[in-house]
């Protein structure tokens, strides 16, 4: 009778004990990374063991430039009001917002202006109204109604709710619609309902060019969500965006190795597959093992020199390109002249978009601002030095610097593979690569913008959550607006 009392109270402090810890292992260190690094630990809480590789440094593509002691944005500028994820990150951090610089936009296509901003904005309105009519309007319905589906998102992973595939993360949002607009372009679509060619032509190809450094062929839901940008309040992280990544990964309190992955193998202990990741640091190769891995950095051959060992099937090679883009922040004084303005003192604009022409060698450039703004801040005046951000494909020549600049101090220029080219793939990556294997940057393949990484991120993590807890009536459920409704 003793030893089955023994045996008994052994049953009761196994029940007692906590469930055991997941080692997980997430690669890269931009805002996906440290996004999906925060809200694993928030869904396993305690029990998941968090480490980050980051290679380069915290914040990815979110980085800075230094010009006169000053922090200046080189990248990933501005965030959408509606991104509510990074809206909580700012609160959660303790962040504040930028504060907003007034300054007027135009649209140049290499001769003039197509368009101006005034100071009025309902002679603004009138403006865009008098020379593009009815599709100024049509355009504004039709981004709104893609926002207010995709808005959804925000509800549905409230409920716990995760996507194991970006299709169905897009059916449940929006339908057969939204998967049909990443199989078209925002020319076609914008075409469609009514939004004439020379608005697409004048208009959407800039902000294309300005966003994406690409044409009115990338897909209609990339374009809804660049054009939404466009015409919404966006803002700013006071200190610069990168902020957002550090401050997560301190809060989460994750182990942040500085390392590069090369690799993972897959073993499989008791049933479960084991993932071994391969790394190289400062010190040399090493590798570690854990239970669950999320890759945040792209796994395209042009981006990546990445090996998966002993996976059956073999995890393929992922098809598509990436776009280069160059950020160049020169210093120095606008040559008014070349934009048609002889007295640089009445140059009125801050920042300049582009449309599609042959010659002209950029895509955007705008008058920046230090990612730390002070009450007393101004910008400065058309003729006086000033900081400025170009946008092109290619790194500008001497004989571009000087169209476009009397003279300058400084030219700092930004090479990166920053954006996926649109135009070349025909399906979306994948998100679950194996068993706990998960892939989080194909999400840029719908569409690349801080908000988009941020919901991926919030989805792998769920999704990571409820595969591992066999929560199978929380994945890829149909009718989910149903469900939601009735679950309040």
């Amino acid at each position: 009778s003793g030893r089955g009392a023994v045996l008994l109270s052994r049953g009761a402090l196994l029940t007692r004990l906590p469930s055991p810890s997941v080692p997980a292992a997430v690669v890269g260190a931009g805002l996906g990374g440290s996004a999906v690094a925060y809200f694993l630990q928030q869904h396993f809480g305690p029990q998941v063991q968090l480490d980050v590789y980051e290679a380069a440094g915290v914040g990815g593509r979110l980085a800075t430039v230094t010009v006169n002691k000053q922090q200046y944005e080189s990248r990933g500028a501005s965030i959408h009001a509606l991104s509510l994820h990074m809206q909580d990150f700012v609160k959660i951090l303790g962040l504040k917002h930028r504060r907003e610089v007034a300054g007027k936009s135009a649209i140049f296509s290499g001769e003039h202006f197509v368009l101006e901003e005034t100071d009025w904005y309902l002679l603004n309105l009138f403006r865009l109204w008098w020379h593009y009519g009815i599709s100024f309007l049509r355009l504004q319905m039709w981004v709104e109604e893609v926002m207010e589906k995709f808005m959804r998102i925000y509800k549905y992973q409230a409920h716990g709710y995760a996507f194991s595939s970006l299709e169905e993360m897009l059916r449940s949002l929006g339908g057969d619609a939204f998967i049909n607009m990443t199989q078209r372009s925002v020319a076609e679509s914008l075409l469609e309902v009514g939004v004439t060619q020379r608005f697409v032509d004048d208009v959407i190809a800039a902000v294309l060019r300005s966003s994406y450094g690409q044409s009115v062929l990338v897909p209609a839901f990339a374009g809804a969500m660049s054009l939404a940008g466009a015409q919404g309040s966006t803002w700013a992280v006071e200190g610069g965006n990168k902020l957002v990544c550090s401050g997560l990964l301190k809060l989460t309190k994750a182990n942040v190795i500085p390392a590069r992955v090369m690799g993972i193998s897959l073993h499989s202990s008791e049933g479960r597959a084991l993932y071994q990741v391969h790394y190289e640091g400062s010190e040399g190769p090493g590798s570690a093992f854990y239970d669950m891995v999320v890759v945040t950095t792209p796994l395209h051959p042009s981006r990546s020199n990445f090996t998966f060992e002993n996976f059956e099937p073999p995890i393929a090679d992922f098809p598509g390109a990436f776009q280069p883009s160059v950020t160049s922040v020169v210093h120095g004084y606008l040559n008014s002249s070349y934009f048609g303005f002889p007295d640089p003192k009445l140059f009125p604009f801050a920042s300049i978009l582009t449309t599609d022409t042959p010659n002209l060698f950029f895509n955007a450039m705008d008058n920046i601002c230090p990612v730390n703004i002070s009450a007393a801040f101004r910008r400065k005046q058309p003729q006086e030095a000033a900081v400025w951000r170009v946008l092109s494909q290619q790194p500008l020549d001497k004989q571009q610097l000087k169209t476009l600049f009397r003279s300058y101090y400084s030219v700092q220029v930004t090479e990166w593979q920053s954006y996926p080219r649109y135009d070349a793939a025909k399906s979306l990556p994948p998100i679950v690569l194996h068993e706990n294997l998960f892939y989080l940057s194909g999400v840029e393949w719908v569409a690349s913008s801080m908000e988009m990484i941020a919901v991926a991120a919030k989805n792998v993590a769920l999704l990571a959550y409820n595969r591992w807890h066999q929560d199978l009536d929380k994945i890829d459920q149909k009718d989910l607006m149903h469900k939601v409704k009735t679950e309040l």
